[in-house]
């Protein structure tokens, strides 16, 4: 027994027996400090790469997309010009796609490839009205597959190219072989729109007399009084 007023033995092993759970207790925090972060970085790959994929087919359009698919040869499109306009979801206008591309042979040899590459694709020629809506040079044909319509114009390029910013046209040289090097191969133009917002689509207004009726404002010739008769007075 310990008698009164004799201390207690001090613990020997007291102070590295804290210093080794406060070391534990250090180790535990870096582990949970590392998990977090582990975990952190994988949300935010596995929600990057879905956020990407979706942004990209937010801003590049599938009509391009299946433009690019066509089974046309590389001579065909050399050189490829996209422009966009419109909502998709045909919210106040719906959407327009347009396509330039320049050929590198003969508008006769770059309507061929492309319509053969249209019909197997799955469009289908198609004889309307307004196709083109106003006479053009070249081969200009109408196509359509499922909600879509497509306008296919092809011709030969441009031999004067249009000014740049502001400066005058440069003027063709008079040298036969010179203009015939600047106006080899030929231009295409692609329109697709929807076909719901295609004019086209719809019935079209008729000036046949039998379904119009008669004028009901004919067109006066001449003076309407000259054969009136003065009346005695």
């Amino acid at each position: 027994m310990r008698q009164a007023g004799q201390d207690a033995p001090e613990d020997d092993d007291g102070p590295a027996t804290g210093a080794r759970s406060e070391q534990r207790r250090q180790t535990r925090e870096r582990r949970r400090l590392r998990a977090l972060a582990l975990a952190l970085v994988s949300i935010v790959l596995l929600g990057a790469v879905p956020l990407f994929f979706g942004i990209r087919t937010l801003s590049r359009d599938p009509v391009f997309d299946n433009l690019d698919q066509l089974n046309v040869p590389a001579w065909a499109a050399a050189k490829t010009d996209d422009d966009v306009s419109g909502s998709r979801w045909c919210l106040l206008d719906c959407r327009l796609r347009e396509r330039t591309v320049t050929s590198q042979k003969s508008p006769a040899e770059t309507t061929k490839v492309y319509e053969d590459a249209l019909r197997e694709d799955g469009w289908r020629p198609w004889k309307v009205s307004r196709c083109p809506e106003q006479e053009t040079k070249g081969s200009y044909t109408c196509w359509r597959r499922d909600e879509l319509t497509l306008d296919l114009w092809v011709r030969e390029p441009t031999c004067v190219p249009p000014p740049v910013d502001g400066e005058p046209a440069i003027v063709p040289s008079p040298e036969e072989s010179a203009a015939a090097t600047e106006c080899a191969g030929s231009l295409v133009s692609v329109k697709v729109r929807n076909a719901i917002d295609d004019e086209r689509t719809r019935p079209q207004p008729t000036t046949d007399p039998s379904l119009t009726g008669e004028d009901p404002f004919p067109t006066v010739s001449g003076d309407p009084l000259s054969d009136l008769t003065p009346s005695p007075s």
